[in-house]
């Protein structure tokens, strides 16, 4: 067990003969659970001596390349994505390659542009980034350090930060501990942490190094003079952006060698600054990429747009700040349902120049699912008379600000980009059967609307099973009317998700093409079917989850040892940029007592419903036939079947059942369909006349209970999400899209009286969706 742990050290330089023996371990299409964790290890350790030896990266690039040549020639596509993943992340890295070598990849991904989804996906990505970092060696791995530890220039002003989610209810007491101690400590291939001044000196030393090569820089030199500088290496770190940066923008116009003259410039004086003889050539210098800056958090105490606005340079709700896109203050539009409690103030009387204040309701309404005793909320009755008092005492009438028409085209555009709201081929979404097949990738190559480039990417990476993410879907919910109620932070933050699935008791597959698991049975059905459609994923990802309550056993706490969970939670954020769509799904509940409101929800992978008074018929009650108790509660079922031809049917049908379903992740990959399957534990007792199926597949469905009988309905299997009450009904459809409901809203002043969408509304995704972005998308 003590050998699962990693250790750290230097890495003694491999030869390109046992490095094709450890690589062809990546072309093995075994997907059980101990070969995908040897695979992922393997990665680790790869990746680790890349960081540690110059000479190894070098090699392993090289290797690596004429694999990919060979896995191409044989047309053996699934050792393309391995492969590639792995070469472009040791690239990023290696001190100098030659151009010959940066040829032959950029030739391979051009090709990889005429295979289908998703492999020209990634082919398109990395073609862009290697034609960048041919004509700017080092432009990759100075963007990346750059902007992951948000270091302050006026060249490159892109920043990302992560923020690890752990479930409190799986990573808790020392797993916990264990976690924050791998995540919160950063630390480079010696073991030794890394300050602004470190970073300055690697993108120095990495970016001319890349530049100049072997023949006429000495990196150790080079790298000692850089430490000498201290606090003066900074105008230098500033220098090397802004040639960098430049080169890029000019492109073709610049000669080939204007670049290595000026960093060879430059490199003459730093020597010089240093009252030191640089050397023509010599021995590079190692500068492996340290880890990016990580936050770790139990779900209970994270509130995105608390956090995003503790991070961004100005607060995202100020009025004062001016829009750098739109170059006016941005507007606040809030809904008209919301009310403020009067206070004693000297305010101008205007709305939204309230301060944002705990007693807020809209704050306290947008974080109740944070909340755990959010259902005592919903199972209040009437307001008291205290209560009643507060709520006459609101202000009423106030300015409010309303998204004028530029604002409402920047959030069509918002929609546009939006790779769902484009289909496979950019053509228009006419028919459901066209809707049916699940989303997934950046489709840059089609899109004919070009994305704006935001400022700052919150990279969030969920941990734990299908509950994190049941509410990490309702965060996003809420974080995106939050954007149309203040919609400056659109243009500001861009947002990722990642998943890594972990659980208390992980469910092992032994195969990635097998049937999953049932979501009683296999508390982690989006990681297992994550796992089945990108075999990457199922070797990086879905095994290192299985293996996080393992490594924390055998941890010792006071020993000094390499960060390998968040070396994972790196390499997943920087290699996986294929995002998968997952349909959200609201819940209305319509309680039997009028008195009370209705219920609303929303859930992501599965819904329970249970009738705790119904009794499971034994053997020795099977004479009772006439017992309502044994016989199940009689529903009205009302959906829609969805087809693949598009030719959807509206059906009812009545039928006695003890419990129900209802799934949004597929069951096996021959399912994969982007729709609601139902599945009813009917009554065993039937007639001749009263055959009726047990699964269903929709897209919307009403239940309704035509007995009075109390019911318990469970989000996403979530223990602190249940709701138990004598129902009337139950309605589920996909989540509607804040962007198209503000839209539509400012429409509708124009509107005279059509209701369907006309010009660009047809092309806009009206459903929400939660992208998960994994290593390729969907392997078909």
């Amino acid at each position: 067990m003590s050998s699962m742990e990693p250790t750290a050290g230097d890495c003694p330089t491999m030869s390109e003969e046992a490095l094709h023996q450890n690589i062809k371990v990546f072309l093995d299409t075994k997907s059980d659970m101990d070969s995908c964790f040897k695979k992922g290890m393997l990665r680790w350790s790869l990746h680790k001596k890349v960081q540690n030896s110059p000479g190894s990266s070098f090699s392993l690039v090289r290797v690596l390349i004429s694999e990919l040549e060979k896995a191409e020639e044989s047309d053996s596509r699934h050792g393309f994505i391995p492969l590639l993943h792995t070469l472009m992340y040791a690239i990023i890295q290696t001190a100098y390659i030659p151009d010959e070598l940066y040829k032959r990849v950029h030739d391979f991904c051009r090709k990889l542009l005429t295979y289908p989804n998703p492999y020209c996906n990634v082919g398109y990505s990395y073609t862009k980034q290697i034609k960048s970092e041919r004509s700017v060696p080092g432009l990759l791995y100075q963007r990346m350090l750059t902007a992951e530890q948000r270091l302050k220039n006026d060249h490159y002003p892109f920043q990302e930060r992560i923020f690890v989610l752990a479930d409190p209810d799986i990573f808790s007491g020392s797993l916990g501990q264990f976690l924050l101690d791998d995540t919160e400590v950063y630390t480079s291939a010696s073991g030794g942490s890394l300050d602004l001044m470190d970073h300055m000196c690697n993108v120095v030393l990495h970016s001319i190094q890349a530049a100049l090569g072997t023949k006429q820089c000495h990196g150790q030199q080079l790298a000692k003079a850089l430490k000498d500088l201290g606090q003066d290496v900074q105008p230098y770190f500033h220098k090397v952006l802004w040639l960098l940066e430049q080169c890029l923008e000019e492109g073709g116009r610049v000669e080939g060698g204007a670049l290595k003259g000026h960093l060879l410039q430059l490199y003459r004086e730093i020597f010089g600054a240093t009252n030191s003889e640089p050397l023509s050539g010599g021995p590079l210098c190692n500068c492996p990429l340290p880890n990016p800056d990580m936050k770790f958090y139990l779900l209970k105490d994270f509130d995105i747009k608390k956090e995003l606005a503790h991070w961004l340079p100005h607060s995202s709700t100020s009025q004062e700040h001016e829009d750098p896109v739109l170059g006016e203050p941005p507007t606040d539009m809030l809904a008209s349902d919301i009310t403020r409690l009067s206070v004693m103030s000297n305010d101008s009387g205007i709305e939204r120049d309230l301060p944002p204040s705990s007693d807020d309701p809209s704050s306290s309404l947008e974080n109740v699912f944070m909340n755990p005793s959010w259902e005592q909320a919903k199972s209040e009755t009437s307001p008291s008379p205290s209560e009643s008092e507060s709520s006459r005492l609101s202000r009423r009438g106030g300015i409010k600000m309303k998204l004028n028409m530029k604002d409402g085209m920047k959030l069509m555009q918002e929609s546009f980009d939006d790779p769902i709201s484009l289909g496979g081929s950019g053509e228009r979404r006419e028919s459901r059967g066209a809707t049916l097949q699940r989303r997934a990738g950046s489709n840059t190559i089609q899109s004919p609307f070009p994305k704006q480039q935001r400022l700052f990417t919150a990279k969030i990476v969920a941990m734990g099973d299908d509950r994190i993410l049941g509410r990490l879907a309702k965060e996003y919910y809420s974080y995106k009317k939050r954007e149309i109620r203040r919609f400056f932070p659109t243009v500001k933050v861009n947002v990722q998700f990642y998943y890594i699935p972990v659980s208390s008791a992980m469910t092992p597959r032994s195969s990635v093409k097998g049937t999953l698991s049932n979501s009683k049975g296999n508390p982690c059905t989006l990681g297992s079917y994550l796992s089945m459609v990108d075999p990457w994923y199922n070797t990086n990802i879905k095994s290192l989850g299985s293996m996080i309550p393992k490594l924390a056993a055998v941890a010792n706490p006071g020993t000094s040892k390499d960060p390998f969970v968040s070396d994972v939670i790196s390499y997943y954020v920087r290699t996986g940029q294929q995002p998968v769509y997952f349909a959200i799904y609201s819940v209305k509940v319509i309680i039997s007592n009028s008195m009370k409101p209705t219920v609303e929800d929303m859930f992501l992978t599965h819904l329970q419903i249970d009738f705790p008074d119904i009794k499971h018929i034994s053997d020795g009650d099977k004479q009772k036939k006439n017992q309502a108790d044994f016989c199940g509660a009689l529903v009205l079922i009302s959906y829609q079947k969805v087809t693949l031809s598009g030719r959807d049917v509206d059906i009812r049908t009545s039928i006695r059942i003890s419990s129900a379903q209802i799934n949004a992740i597929p069951s096996n990959e021959k399912e994969d369909l982007n729709c609601l399957t139902l599945t009813l534990n009917e009554s065993p007792i039937k007639t001749k006349s009263n055959i009726v199926e047990s699964k269903y597949r929709t897209s919307n469905i009403k239940i309704e209970t035509l007995t009075s009988r109390p019911v318990i309905v469970t989000f996403d299997g979530d223990n602190n999400r249940i709701y138990k009450e004598d129902v009337q009904s139950i309605e589920i459809a996909q989540c509607s899209d804040p962007l198209y409901n503000a839209h539509k809203t400012v429409r509708s002043k124009f509107n005279l009286g059509e209701d369907k969408d006309a010009c660009l509304n047809k092309y806009m995704n009206k459903d929400l969706c939660l992208p998960i972005n994994t290593f390729t998308g969907i392997i078909t």
